[in-house]
């Protein structure tokens, strides 16, 4: 039997943790009734009642029969959505990280995965160089989706009334404290998407560059950025040229194992 009080701690939210223990009795059980949920959970009718409108009226939960005296509930295809956003998520990380690895050692420069995450960009894979001086970006972080080679990359493929609407909500700043002009920023998105590659110079650390490929799904949706990040003093010449080389193919390789057919 399931007990809220064995749920969390006390600093936790206890609307919360009663909405978690509803749905979490759907694991067991395709379909239930307010009473059949009553009496698993121990909630007062009421309770549970406004938990479950709540549930309802978020897509988390849908009642499939609804009578005076009966009301059941089966889960909603808002928790499918976000199951499928989970696993392709999980399922980028893994394909891309061999690849990832390859390409750090053979130019030994910092490699980044990089997702759209709301109107923000969020890091969640990286591969460290064996150099004394590189990037120390933690794996969860989340920027602006106009600072830096692999945010951009990602707003770059969103539509375009989209691109102006995070653009002009709020002053736009790198992270080095310099100012963004929203034209040239819309037109720099423009070339990023025709040419499948961003380049950014001291917009999230100083005397650093980064360069970034898109990664496309089998939809030919860009669902991440691959970002290679360094100090801008060996983002020169030869080795910018072979950097890109070897960052783009390795781009390629990874949207090929996500089933995009080029």
């Amino acid at each position: 039997m399931f007990r809220l009080r064995e749920r969390g701690g006390a600093g936790l939210n206890q609307s919360v943790l009663r909405a978690i223990a509803i749905l979490e009795l759907f694991v067991e059980h395709k379909e239930l009734s307010l009473q059949q949920i009553t009496d698993k959970t121990k909630l007062p009718k009421p309770t549970a009642y406004r938990l479950l409108s709540t549930l309802t009226s978020k897509g988390l939960l849908y009642k499939v029969k609804e009578h005076v005296h009966d009301s059941r509930y089966r889960l909603g295809t808002k928790l499918l959505q976000l199951g499928h956003l989970v696993a392709e998520r999980i399922e980028l990380r893994e394909i891309a990280l061999p690849y990832m690895e390859q390409l750090a050692a053979s130019i030994n420069e910092v490699v980044h995965l990089v997702i759209p995450n709301n109107e923000e960009a969020t890091y969640i894979e990286k591969v460290n160089s064996t150099r004394a001086l590189s990037l120390q970006t933690k794996i969860g972080r989340s920027i602006p989706l106009y600072i830096g080679s692999g945010p951009k990359m990602l707003l770059a493929f969103l539509p375009v009334a989209q691109q102006e609407r995070i653009l002009n909500k709020r002053e736009l700043l790198t992270l080095t404290n310099r100012r963004i002009d929203r034209e040239k920023l819309l037109q720099e998105l423009k070339e990023i998407r025709s040419e499948h590659f961003s380049m950014s110079v001291e917009e999230q650390d100083p005397d650093t560059t980064g360069i970034s490929f898109p990664i496309f799904n089998y939809e030919a949706d860009v669902v991440g950025a691959m970002a290679i990040s360094g100090l801008s003093s060996r983002f020169t010449g030869e080795k910018l040229t072979r950097m890109i080389e070897h960052g783009r193919k390795t781009a390629e390789e990874i949207s090929k194992q996500l089933g995009h057919g080029g």
